[in-house]
């Protein structure tokens, strides 16, 4: 028997899952870690709780495993984060992670700096703050002398891919997230880097997403129970992993995830980018291809928020059963997705989550059902700009946490108004490395082989026309309150 394996570092946690090489799940493990808050706005993690996650998960695997070979590994990883190494290989700081909002005067600084037409031609997109480039930034005007100690910079799953094979390397999905990187030429880019003055011997070797990067080191064996010398593939970022788990690798076909954050992600064969900067292109796992996606930054993260502080005492299945009670628009209360700020496509880093139209009459279960709605108005009006671009989406598939939620399928399918499939995996992410880890080793022969033959649907959630009706009386509302809000979003940051 031969297995693969997939690694996803998130930011709750890491979890690994060994597939066989028909994309079977044989078991899973996950690890959590703690996410750091220093000040209103910053997000924060310490690299070595990552490591140390990986090498639980991959322990627990392997013994798993002993029956077969595991020949090949993919890692997935939260996009955007800064990990700064010295000579020693020691980390310097904390990981300063995706949703950190803290460099919105850096980012004002590389628009002036390289210009804003002239970023999005290199780069298609606006500098923002969740962006590795102003984080880099701002550690070079705030922390001159952890700059100044740098050796490296690697992406969160860049580091444990060091940690596992003692290579520096990144590939093209999430090395696009970084914006140093030329997009349509798939490469690190002279011109930003040198006007940011970040010299480019810090930054990893460049390679598509199913390329060998390296292979498990004696030492990393030993701390997870991998054979010295298994194949560790580029892998991919979060969402470019999860659209491979999905078989979204080729035009027509996109997904919606609803994890921490939240994406509707779209393949494409060629870079489309919106000149406004409200949406993300970026390189995809495929080679030779590209992706474009709007990004929500508090999905799953805020179903969590409101659980973990206004229902501990009950288990999202029975949240789940409690707003599935209530109707379509919960009593007229409408939630805001805004907790760690936005990106599409209002791109402010100042905005807040705000529950509009509360009362006396709505329970816990209202609230929990307008979050799940909130945020699919949220994503829907990514699905809406993706439309505006001519890019088809209408064979939609779900996945992540939310997509295990039958209430939060259907509210999705009845407000984007198209179905929604379920896949046989809900693991999207681990599935989509493991596939590039099996093209890696050589099992499949391409990435499009490796869905081909890994990823099946389960179930489709169909839509409903006139509940799509009624929820968009109140999307209409819901496009209304941000605008309303915006200046008041700017002063509360003052103060």
């Amino acid at each position: 028997m031969k297995y693969l394996i997939g690694v996803d570092v998130g930011t709750s946690g890491t979890k690994s899952v060994l597939f066989d090489t028909q994309g079977k799940e044989i078991a899973s493990c996950t690890v959590e870690y703690p996410l750091y808050q220093p000040k209103n706005g910053w997000a924060e993690q310490d690299p070595r709780d990552w490591w140390n996650a990986v090498c639980k998960t991959l322990k627990y695997l392997t013994e798993k495993a002993e029956d077969g070979e595991i020949c090949g590994l993919g890692i997935s990883g939260q996009m955007h984060g800064l990990v700064m190494l010295d000579e020693n290989n020691e980390v310097i700081r904390n990981s300063i992670i995706w949703c950190d909002g803290r460099t919105t005067e850096e980012c004002r600084e590389i628009e002036e700096i390289i210009g804003h037409d002239r970023l999005m031609e290199i780069t298609c997109n606006p500098a923002l703050e969740g962006f590795t480039a102003g984080k880099i930034r701002w550690v070079q005007k705030n922390e001159p002398e952890n700059y100044a100690r740098c050796r490296h910079i690697l992406l969160p799953k860049d580091y444990i891919r060091f940690m596992l094979t003692g290579e520096y390397a990144t590939e093209v999905s999430d090395a696009s997230g970084m914006q140093l990187l030329d997009i349509q030429g798939r490469c690190w880019s002279d011109e930003v880097c040198d006007k940011l003055g970040i010299d480019m011997s810090l930054l990893a070797r460049v390679y598509e997403s199913p390329e060998a990067t390296g292979y498990i080191t004696k030492e990393a064996s030993e701390l997870t129970g991998l054979k010295e010398g298994v194949v560790v593939a580029g892998g991919a970022g979060d969402n470019a992993a999860a659209a491979i788990g999905a078989g979204v690798c080729k035009s027509g076909k996109a997904f919606t995830t609803i994890g921490t954050s939240g994406v509707v992600f779209a393949h494409t064969d060629k870079p489309v980018f919106d000149k406004n900067g409200r949406i993300h292109t970026f390189c995809c796992a495929v080679p030779g291809k590209w992706h474009v996606m709007g990004v929500t930054q508090a999905a799953g993260l805020s179903l969590n928020w409101f659980r973990g502080n206004l229902a501990k005492d009950i288990s999202y299945k029975e949240l789940d059963a409690q707003s599935a009670e209530i109707g379509i628009g919960s009593d007229k209360l409408i939630y805001l997705p805004y907790l760690m700020g936005e990106r599409t496509p209002i791109l402010d880093v100042n905005s807040r989550g705000v529950y509009f139209g509360l009362s006396a009459m709505h329970t816990r279960a209202h609230m929990a059902r307008a979050t799940m709605e909130g945020v699919s108005y949220s994503l829907y009006s990514c699905v809406e700009l993706l439309a505006e671009l001519g890019i088809d989406v209408s064979d939609m598939v779900a996945c992540g946490g939310g997509g295990k939620s039958k209430l939060w399928k259907k509210i999705l399918a009845d407000v984007y108004g198209i179905d929604i499939k379920t896949l046989a995996s809900q693991e999207c992410a681990a599935l989509g490395v493991a596939i590039l880890g099996g093209v890696a080793a050589g099992v499949f022969e391409s990435v499009e082989d490796g869905c081909n033959i890994c990823v099946s649907e389960k179930e489709k959630t169909e839509s409903d026309a006139v509940n799509h009706n009624e929820y968009m009386k109140y999307y209409g509302l819901y496009k209304k309150l941000y605008p309303s809000l915006k200046d008041n979003f700017k002063e509360l940051s003052t103060l």
